[in-house]
């Protein structure tokens, strides 16, 4: 018999279908769920199993973070203010084309030890030097899905485009049966990648049966390039070229019609929003109760740290329901429930973890800790509620992937921190002195 341990907390969420349970408990056998119930049965049942009480917190299901640029912490603070095109082609590409291999690894593993601090323990990452973001994503003992960013222009990371699309490939094959990475074909966007590129990655994606991640109408500047390009709705141009499926992860998603959401619906498309990123480059409000009520698979992301300004999933539950109440005029349309899902099990999917994002028998032991000792999350009527609406970031106390704790008692056990921040520190000073010699 495999070993097993019994997590007790004040509440237990274990799904969004079902109600939280007031002094719940988990039962946890090797990487799995084995059993769930109040503790007065649970401990009834298994009498002789080890207990953590886990007094005064809630355990809930491990959020996703569906959309995201983990080593782009680094670039955190750069350029503000700007419109998505101007941050882009004026800051951030400049400074990426000196990007170094070492900047990915650390920044990497900056963003995962304040995504863990969230409650995060699956995330979806696109951006350069891809190998060094699954080292530090293995290190740390998260779960990801992972892809190269690939564009027509040459990359600092691979070089030509072939030889990009040869490392997603390579990428495919060695991480085919890894338990906690799994790899994306991912292209940039449609400005950035011609039609035969985009062919180019349907197929691999096909080929591999892997997610195809890209960015898709992210902002009116992107529509009306690709209409002036091409003719079509970024997402007419897509699945003309046969990326629209099951397999797409499309985030964004800002600007579409009814048309364009009853493609990707027909299709079984996914969608990473990231409300937050959008909100602060102006790029305006993804039709995420729409895109709900055709029956999309709506996942939640914060995108990267240098466009949010962090990776806190909880603040991103919260700002996605408010925003749609307020635009609305109705406190229904997106309840808690609602987001608490697309931060969880619909990310799960999106993801292609569909072993992930509830704590039920037969899912994966990957759950997070909140500390409802803070005064607010007090008093406790609705934890769901507390979940989505009142906490913060740095509040989570423990996160557990696959039955291991990987952060106890906020403590972080598997990599050195002071180190991290000072590689972080040092960083950032080779990046001042870069930006001081471009401006001069």
């Amino acid at each position: 018999m495999k070993h097993r341990l019994i997590l007790c907390a004040d509440w237990l969420i274990t799904s969004p279908e079902h109600p939280p349970i007031h002094q719940g408990a988990i039962v946890i056998e090797g990487k799995k769920v084995f059993d769930v119930g109040p503790q007065r049965e649970i401990l009834a049942r298994y009498p002789n199993d080890k207990i953590v009480n886990l007094q005064h917190k809630l355990i809930f299901p491990g959020l996703v973070n569906a959309h995201t640029h983990a080593p782009m912490s680094i670039f955190r603070g750069i350029a503000e203010d700007l419109p998505l095109m101007t941050w882009l082609r004026e800051y951030i590409w400049p400074v990426e084309s000196k990007i170094k291999r070492e900047w990915v690894y650390w920044g990497t593993k900056l963003a995962l030890i304040e995504m863990l601090r969230s409650g995060i323990t699956l995330f979806c990452d696109m951006y350069l030097f891809e190998p060094e973001v699954i080292k530090a994503t293995e290190e740390v003992g998260l779960k990801a899905l992972l892809g190269e960013g690939l564009f027509d222009f040459p990359s600092p990371g691979y070089g030509p485009l072939e030889k990009g699309l040869k490392l997603t490939e390579e990428l495919l094959q060695e991480f085919s049966r890894h338990p906690k990475i799994k790899i994306a074909v991912s292209p940039h966007t449609l400005y950035t990648c011609s039609p035969d590129t985009i062919k180019k990655c349907v197929r691999l994606s096909e080929r591999y049966n892997a997610p195809l991640h890209i960015h898709l109408a992210e902002n009116s500047e992107e529509i009306a390039e690709i209409k002036k390009r091409y003719g079509k709705h970024p997402v007419e141009l897509l699945d003309e070229l046969g990326g629209v499926n099951e397999k797409l992860l499309a985030v964004h998603c800002v600007k579409l019609g009814e048309r364009e959401i009853e493609i990707l619906s027909k299709k079984g498309a996914k969608v990473a929003s990231c409300p937050e990123s959008n909100l602060k480059l102006g790029s305006g409000i993804a039709p995420i109760p729409k895109m709900l009520s055709a029956g999309l698979c709506v996942a939640l992301g914060t995108d990267g740290p240098a466009s949010n300004n962090d990776l806190d999933l909880l603040s991103e539950m919260r700002t996605t329901s408010l925003i749609h109440k307020g635009l609305a005029e109705d406190p229904a349309i997106i309840s808690a429930k609602d987001v608490f899902a697309m931060a969880t099990e619909n990310g799960a999917l999106a993801l292609n973890f569909s072993d992930t994002g509830k704590l039920l028998p037969g899912y994966r032991a990957d759950l997070a800790v909140l500390d409802l000792k803070k005064e607010n999350l007090q008093p406790d009527y609705n934890p769901l509620a507390l979940l989505v609406y009142s906490a913060k970031a740095g509040q989570v106390s423990d996160v557990m992937v696959d039955g291991e704790f990987i952060m106890r008692n906020h403590q972080i056990l598997t990599v050195d921190e002071a180190l991290i921040k000072e590689k972080i520190h040092e960083i950032k000073e080779e990046i001042l002195q870069l930006l001081k010699t471009r401006k001069s």
